[in-house]
Formats: structure tokens, C-alpha cells, sequence
């Protein structure tokens, strides 16, 4: 997953620094990125890239579980956690047939309505679920000698597929109603103590970096922006915006303090996790989280809390809804916002290297 995450998460930083230096009104901030030609095909290409990422976690923890069968119901997994899945479609295709223009147009609305995504946690249950379910496949579907070709071509792909994507089903379905009330419990504390509301959403970007849980924080941040754009911009943006950087900061200051507990590979991407948690994508993150999640979130969801409290708390603004470092002169206190960004990523990176079980010699 790595390089999907790199390639495609440089390419995307890159993209705001060109438009930063060529210029955004300030009515279009919430097109950062993509506002003039060039940098909107550099975050093309970087999406598309990165768009993979979920897809090949989920395929490959599948393809370490199931081998090569795997390979397809685990993409497959990891493509429906990210995308979503209808789970009214099956019903409402059936009804639509012979009926008039505007009933077809409800169902369609209603399958539109029930498109829910999982994001990472989503994918990397997905992958562990998708290669279990292949195995069970190879275990129990015995075939005729002749036909062991057709078996591996034919049926396990399809079958393999057929059982990951309803099973999926169970995994997409809840977050719609977690991500609800996520966002109705952040706007009933909307209008009081900062503090709480920037250790709140803090530690939600670092919870699955990227899936259902982050989402719901930085979309409810966004709310807020629109509403105080004319006022200096909002404090929840810029508590959100600093947690998610946290995370893949976190990793750099851990592979760095704690190198005997790292691969060198892993060394090597901790790098790159600076450039990520500057642009502010907490994917980054992910590779450890998913490697160690038990160690690694709980650290992550520390410092990315504590530093949404230090910037609620000194009542710091933002005014545009993404770009990390390349943004950092549309915060009402640049020095003080990066130091509270490299607080938690300090308190962070110490607490995962402390945590971190030391290699297998």
C-alpha cells in the first residue's frame, strides 16, 4: 500500500503548494488544489492514485490469508469500503422494471440515500473477512480432477466475490448511522467549550485516519467554515486540520526515537510521513496503524486530541479546509498553531515507540 499512499499523496501536496503560489481568492478556498489548471492535474493524478490504497490493503491482507484466490474478494472488499454499496439496490432494481418515470427516479434516490462507506477500518476488516471466506471456499467446495481449472478460475473468483460484497454489507451499513449520530453529537457541542469540541474531534481523525470516524469530524468542520469565513475563519477546521496532521508526524518521530523497533523499510517511510503530515494526510498513518493498531491508534488518537485541545483552547482559526503547512498563513497564529502540531506529534511518536514490541531478531 505504500507507494499508492506516497505517489499519490505527494502528488496531491504538490498540488496545493501550485495553487498556493498562484493564487486563490479567498472566496474559493474550499477549491484549494484544484482552482487553477495545473495543480488541479496534479491532485488528478495523485487521486487516482491514492484511490487505490484501500483497495490493495484489503486485497493483500486477503492474498496473506487465501493466497491468490483471495487476491480478487479482498480488492473487491476494499473498493466497496471505500465506494460504498447500496444495500437497497437488490430490492429496488427488481421494482423498478415497468414502472413510470418518477418511481424510478424515488428508487433510484433511495439507493442514493443508502450509499455508506466504511473507509479504513472498513477495508482492513474487509481484507481479513474476504481471505477467511476464500479459505472456508478451497475447504469445503470439492470438484472433479477435470475441473480443478474452472474451480480456481471460475468459481472461486465468483463465488469469492459474490460472498465478501454481501458480507460487506454488514460492515457498510452501521456506519451510516454511526456517522449520524457523530455529527449530531458534535453539533449539540458546537456552541460550547472549544476545548472539548477540539479534543473530540481530534482524537476522531486519528481513530481510522481517513475512514467513517475521521470523516465525520472533518466534514462537520467544513459546516463550521462556511459559517465563519466572513470572521476570521473557524477554530473546529483548524483543530481538525492540525490533529490529522499529527498522526503521520507521530510516525516519523518514532522511527526516528525508537529505530531498533522499526524496519528499515519502515524507516524509510517514516520519511515520507513528514511530507504527509505537513500536507495534512493523516493516510499516511495508515500502513502502521493497519501493522499494529492496537499500539499505534491509541498513541495517534493521544496526540492528535491533545493537540485539537491546545488550538480550542488558544481559539485558533482557519480558513481554508485543507493544504497542511501550505496553509499555514490562513491561521490566526501560524507559530503557535505549528507548535501545538508538533506537541502531539512529539507526545504521539513517543507513546507508539514506548508501545511498539521491538523486532523479531
Amino acid at each position: 500500500m505504500l507507494p499508492f499512499v506516497i505517489g499519490g499523496g505527494i502528488m496531491i501536496a504538490l498540488a496545493f503548494l501550485l495553487d498556493q503560489i498562484m493564487g486563490v481568492p479567498k472566496d474559493q478556498l474550499s477549491h484549494l488544489g484544484s482552482y487553477n489548471e495545473l495543480p488541479a492535474l496534479f491532485k488528478s493524478i495523485g487521486d487516482i492514485a491514492f484511490s487505490f490504497m484501500l483497495p490493495i490493503l484489503a486485497g493483500y491482507i486477503a492474498y496473506s490469508i487465501a493466497e491468490k484466490p483471495g487476491l480478487i474478494a479482498g480488492f473487491a472488499a476494499g473498493a466497496i469500503a471505500k465506494a460504498g454499496l447500496a444495500y437497497g439496490n437488490i430490492v429496488v432494481y427488481a421494482k423498478v422494471a415497468g414502472l413510470d418515470e418518477n418511481a424510478a427516479k424515488e428508487a433510484v434516490d433511495k439507493i442514493s440515500s443508502h450509499q455508506v462507506s466504511s473507509g479504513f477500518l472498513g477495508a482492513l476488516v474487509g481484507g481479513f473477512l474476504a481471505g477467511g471466506i476464500v479459505l472456508l471456499l478451497r475447504k469445503y467446495i470439492k470438484v472433479p480432477r477435470a475441473l480443478e481449472g474452472a474451480k480456481s478460475i471460475l468459481l472461486m473468483p465468483l463465488l469469492g466475490v459474490a460472498l465478501t460484497g454481501f458480507v460487506m454489507l454488514a460492515v457498510n451499513i452501521p456506519m451510516a448511522a454511526i456517522n449520524t449520530g457523530l455529527n449530531n453529537f458534535l453539533s449539540s457541542l458546537s456552541g460550547s467549550s472549544a476545548v472539548l469540541l477540539g479534543l473530540l474531534v481530534g482524537g476522531m481523525m486519528a481513530v481510522d485516519m481517513g475512514g467513517p470516524v475521521n470523516k465525520a469530524a472533518y466534514v462537520f468542520a467544513t459546516g463550521t467554515l462556511a459559517e465563519t469565513v466572513t470572521s476570521g475563519g473557524s477554530v473546529v477546521m483548524a483543530a481538525v486540520m492540525a490533529a490529522g496532521m499529527v498522526p503521520p508526524l507521530a510516525v516519523f518521530v518514532a522511527t526516528v526515537l525508537f529505530k531498533d523497533k522499526f524496519s528499515q523499510e519502515e524507516r524509510d517511510s517514516g520519511l515520507t510521513n513528514i511530507v504527509m503530515g505537513l500536507s495534512f494526510i493523516t493516510e499516511g498513518a495508515i500502513p502502521f496503524g493497519a501493522a499494529d493498531p492496537a499500539r499505534a491508534i491509541p498513541s495517534f488518537i493521544v496526540g492528535s486530541a491533545l493537540t485539537g485541545a491546545l488550538v480550542g483552547m488558544a481559539g485558533i482559526k482557519l480558513m481554508a479546509p485543507h493544504g497542511g503547512i501550505f496553509v499555514i498563513a490562513l491561521t490566526s497564529n501560524a507559530l503557535l498553531y505549528l507548535l501545538f502540531i508538533l506537541i502531539g506529534a512529539v507526545v504521539s511518536g513517543i507513546l507508539f515507540g514506548f508501545l511498539r514490541k521491538p523486532l523479531d531478531k
